[in-house]
Formats: C-alpha cells, structure tokens, sequence
C-alpha cells in the first residue's frame, strides 16, 4: 500500500490509507467469518479499498461505519457465489484455516468471544445459514452492535435483523456444544496425540480419543480425502495412523500451532501434501478433528494474517 501514498503529507489521501489500514484487521476478520474462505475475504477488502480509494470522503462522515458497511455487504456476495460453487466441490467443504495467536487483545473476555468465532466448527454451522443472517447474527452477537446499526448495515428493518439473530443463535446453540475454555491440557494432549499417532501405538491412540470422535476431511477437487466423516474412535485411530503410515518421517514434522483460535497441527512432509488438523475437546478427550489437505487452502499458513 506504501507505493499508494502520495508525496505530499497532507494529501486527503494519506488519511484514506491510514483509515483503511486501520481497520484492515478488522473488515478482513468481518469477511472471513461471513465466507469461510481468507482468499475471497481478502478479495472483498482489495475491492473496497478501491471503492474507499475513489470515494469522497468529505461526504463520509463515519469512515470507519462506511468500511464495515460496503465489507460486510461484499461479503455477502460472495458468501452467496461460495454457496453456488459448494453445490459442486468434491468431498465435505471445511473453511480455510487460519493460524492464530490465543491472544488477539489485552482483553481475556472478548479474545476468547473472537477465538471462538473463528473456531472451523462454529465456522461450519454458521456458513449453514443464509449470508444474510449469517452477517447479521456476527455483527449483533460477536460484535455487540446494536439493531439499528446491523440493520443499516444489511438493509434490512430492526425487527427483521432481531428475527435472523434469533433464528441463527437457535441453530447455532442446537448444533453446537458449549464451547470448551482453551487450558494448558489441550496443547498436552495434542502432543501426546502426535506421539501416538507417529509411534503406530493404536492404545494409546484410542485413549484420547473420545468414543464417538468425528474426523471430518476436506482435500478439495485435486488430494484424496475421505469423502464422508470418519465415526467412532477405533475407525478415526485407524484413519490417523494409516495418514501417519503415508508420510515419511512425520514425527519430525509437525509444528503444534493454533488454528483458528484452538490446537491444531501443521504436518510437513518432503514428498506429501501438506496437512492441517484442528482439534476440539471435551472431557480431555479429543471429540472432533477437522483435517484440511486441500492446497488451495492451504498457501497462506506460512504468512497468517492479521485479522480481528
């Protein structure tokens, strides 16, 4: 963005890049979450950088409302051609995964509400509902907005929004547990999980496993995945240990990262796709993994990016 700024300090411009690169982090976090896909989120933020670029803002008296407002309705757009392209995509569809800090602010209470919001499996329920809603019950719920902005926002009324948000925390709540606070455990039991796997120790396996574990496989159109979820924890230690058999020395490969806001692994391997794993507990068991093989998904993980 440096190339876009002009030489002159006091350039309207200046302040339009500063505005906008104050509020990165935060459209770019709006847009994940509305399509579960950072390619397309950061599509939408380039798009509205050069819709701000052109905009006058002597006639925008809230620069920061106006971003949010043109992000959010973009990323309905999009969210709504994602759908299209998901009636087709080969195998279970599975956000893209972010890798993040635990930590997003000085404030414990709202990082945990944010890490929580980028969870793949609150990620997945939400992208079951209509983009719209899906806006609508981030903004009133995450972000605490009132009503009224949401519906300036998603042009919508009030009443209308105060229905989606209710319809969607509903469905949220009925599909998904009570989340699990992170604790130092996770990150232990996910390294004693990595062991087991790669040592082929299959009792050891099954005894974080939670007995009706579900492991969920995204490859896309180009890695074979396993095309339906895999139930139960004997078939799910199964899974993990023959995925460990096809990757050469995998036990000196694995980074213990966190993706979107819980412990995962990234798996490297010279002659092997890259895999990355995501996990929920509960009961310090592991009851869901979440593994995403497919590339395209998969480019941004050396380089994160900074979102809220």
């Amino acid at each position: 963005m440096s190339d876009l700024l002009p030489s002159d300090p006091n350039n309207q411009m200046v302040d339009k890049v500063n505005a906008f690169e104050k509020a990165r982090p935060r459209l770019l976090g709006f847009a994940y979450r509305i399509t579960g896909s950072l390619v397309d989120a950061e599509d939408v933020v380039s798009e509205v950088w050069l819709r701000w670029a052109e905009a006058d803002q002597d006639a925008v008296i809230n620069p920061q409302g106006w971003l949010t407002t043109v992000t959010v309705r973009r990323a309905i757009d999009w969210a709504r051609a994602g759908a299209r392209r998901r009636e087709t995509y080969l195998g279970p569809w599975l956000p893209e995964p972010v890798v993040t800090a635990r930590r997003t602010n000085t404030d414990p209470e709202a990082a945990a509400e944010l890490a929580e919001s980028l969870a793949l499996g609150f990620l997945i329920v939400l992208d079951r509902l209509d983009p719209v809603a899906r806006a609508v019950f981030l903004l009133a719920d995450v972000w605490g907005w009132s009503f009224a902005e949401v519906a300036v926002v998603v042009g919508r009324s009030e009443a209308a929004c105060r229905q989606l948000a209710s319809r969607a925390r509903k469905r949220l709540q009925a599909a998904t547990a009570a989340p699990t606070p992170w604790r130092v455990t996770d990150e232990e039991m996910v390294h004693r999980l990595v062991v087991a796997v790669t040592a082929g120790n299959l009792e050891m396996t099954l005894s974080l496993l939670a007995p009706d574990v579900v492991l969920v496989s995204d490859g896309g159109p180009s890695i074979h995945a396993a095309r339906r979820p895999v139930v139960t924890s004997p078939r799910v230690a199964n899974f993990l240990l023959n995925l460990a058999r096809r990757l050469p020395a995998v036990g000196d490969s694995v980074d213990i990262v966190t993706v979107n806001g819980t412990s995962g692994i990234i798996v490297h391997a010279s002659q092997a796709p890259k895999v990355v794993m995501a996990f929920e507990f509960q009961d310090e068991r592991v009851t869901r993994i979440w593994t995403i093989l497919a590339p395209e998904k998969l480019r941004r993980l050396d380089n994160p990016p900074n979102l809220q």
